[in-house]
């Protein structure tokens, strides 16, 4: 069965996620270290794992497989979760994959160097807007019915949530 797996934590398109999964009857499992009220939603689990560097990550890579789809920025999660088949999708609405992770990867660790060698540098991404949430709903809807089409063609090879 497709799940839709979410990096909760400092994660802002859960309510979108929640909504999409409900009108496509997909079960949604949000991974996060506390802080969050479970959702009245059937369809929606809540995992709390340990906190620590990396936990709810590691919980999603080991829970994911073919036909899911995982919602995350989390760059490294992302490949890990490509590699055990999954769709990804960040939080602006970019769908991540196999022919782009490398590059995201390799951005990622040049942006790490860059901030360590001035650590005085002021700023961060741009902001969330609306537009990054309409890009949000419309790509994983997409990617949704299409693991939803893939998946009966796979055959297990995860645990469940």
């Amino acid at each position: 069965m497709t799940t839709l797996y979410v990096d909760a934590d400092a994660c802002p398109v859960k309510d979108e996620a929640e909504r999409v999964a409900t009108r496509l009857g997909i079960p949604m499992v949000l991974v996060c270290n506390g802080g969050l009220r479970p959702s009245q939603n059937p369809l929606v689990s809540l995992r709390i794992v340990a906190e620590g560097p990396d936990v709810a990550d590691k919980w999603i890579a080991e829970h994911c497989g073919p036909g899911d789809v995982v919602v995350t920025a989390d760059i490294p999660l992302a490949d890990r979760c490509l590699k055990a088949g999954s769709h990804v999708v960040q939080h602006n609405g970019e769908i991540l994959n196999v022919a782009n992770i490398g590059n995201r990867l390799a951005t990622r660790d040049l942006m790490q160097d860059i901030r360590a060698a001035n650590p005085f540098q002021q700023g961060g991404g741009p902001s969330f807007s609306k537009a990054d949430r309409s890009r949000f709903l419309q790509s994983l809807d997409r990617l949704m019915r299409l693991a939803l089409r893939e998946r009966p063609a796979q055959q297990g090879g995860r645990q469940e949530p």
